[in-house]
């Protein structure tokens, strides 16, 4: 039996390959080309070490100079000396280039529907399965698209989980005067060609232990939904989840009907839109996310706190933990800009 593993870089990177029933985690991926640095090979020195961020494995030999016992309590783990038991994804500081790997290559995607849900947001649909090959990703990465008819490019995350027919799904704000933005409102046509290159980033879903807060700003919520997808694919994780989703008017909120059918298959699962700027009708909660956490549910329990959206959101947020002196969230963050072009 063979399982997939994914391996992110700290450039950003992820590539993927398969691993043999037992196979030891280095041999398959030197096997595939992806050569980890090493040095001793036994479980001593610590060269091929890295992190373990969703799966379940097991390691032969550990020499306490190599990780201690609180690095193997954080999953680290030496790639010479793993054995992996399910499909698992693992992380490396340091750049793929140090192993000689090839990055993704460029793949041919189809414009298959465009929805505007909110008067900003729109959601592309793009049918990359047309050349046959397999597009792997993890929840909440990203792909770089090649804007039609030009050299331009942009970033959008993932709106949905991994499947087998490549049918993805990206959440895009519909600037004033924008590249991709006039593309969509103006070019687009069903059947359109466009290029991407992904997956990459080094922002998803992790190995889940911890009650999980999801807080996303503005289209930032895309990463999410694919999270959030792939939890309800698995019936749960057996952690609560609770997401935030602040924008500036209730017009903006988007995918409210899919975010709510979470909660039937997502034990535990709780939705908390925030607007900063609403009209008087809106009933719900106002101003800004962190006016809303719970400091002392954040205070006595440890979290996995993600966190995706502009710069100020994300920094706001990042400073209000730190005054709360909030040390038990485990911070994983993604900070996006909008391009004006």
């Amino acid at each position: 039996m063979s399982h997939k593993v994914a391996f992110s870089f700290a450039d950003g990177k992820t590539l993927f390959f398969p691993v043999n029933g037992n196979e030891i985690l280095l041999d398959a991926a030197m096997r595939s080309g992806i050569n980890i640095p090493l040095d001793c090979r036994e479980g001593v020195c610590g060269t091929c070490q890295g992190r373990c961020d969703s799966g379940e494995y097991s390691q032969d030999y550990v020499d306490e100079e190599a990780l201690s016992e609180q690095d193997l309590a954080q999953r680290k783990m030496l790639t010479c000396q793993t054995r992996i038991k399910s499909d698992a994804a693992f992380y490396f500081d340091f750049a793929s280039t140090l192993c000689n790997a090839v990055g993704p290559a460029p793949l041919r995607g189809i414009v298959r529907a465009v929805e505007q849900i909110s008067p900003n947001t729109a959601i592309l649909h793009v049918d990359a399965g047309a050349d046959g090959q397999q597009l792997d990703f993890l929840p909440g990465q990203y792909a770089r698209l090649q804007v039609p008819g030009t050299q331009q490019k942009r970033s959008y995350s993932f709106a949905n989980r991994p499947n087998t027919t490549n049918q993805l799904q990206f959440l895009i704000r519909l600037l004033p005067d924008g590249v991709m933005s006039n593309y969509i409102r103006e070019r687009c046509v069903i059947g359109d060609e466009i290029m991407l290159e992904a997956p990459l980033g080094a922002f998803y879903l992790r190995h889940v232990d911890k009650p999980l807060i999801f807080v996303a700003g503005g289209t930032g919520l895309s990463a999410f939904l694919g999270m959030l997808d792939e939890l309800a694919e698995r019936g749960g994780c057996g952690q609560p989840v609770h997401l935030y989703y602040g924008v500036r008017d209730a017009a903006d909120l988007c995918e409210t009907a899919r975010i709510a059918a979470y909660a039937e298959r997502i034990p535990g699962f709780r939705f908390s839109p925030v607007i900063s700027d609403p009209d008087p009708q809106w009933t719900g909660k106002r101003g800004y996310i962190a006016e809303h956490f719970d400091a002392s549910e954040l205070r006595d329990t440890a979290s996995d706190l993600y966190l995706c959206g502009p710069p100020p959101m994300v920094e706001s947020i990042k400073t209000w933990l730190s005054a709360q002196n909030l040390n038990n969230a485990h911070l994983y963050l993604e900070k996006f800009t909008e391009s004006n072009t």
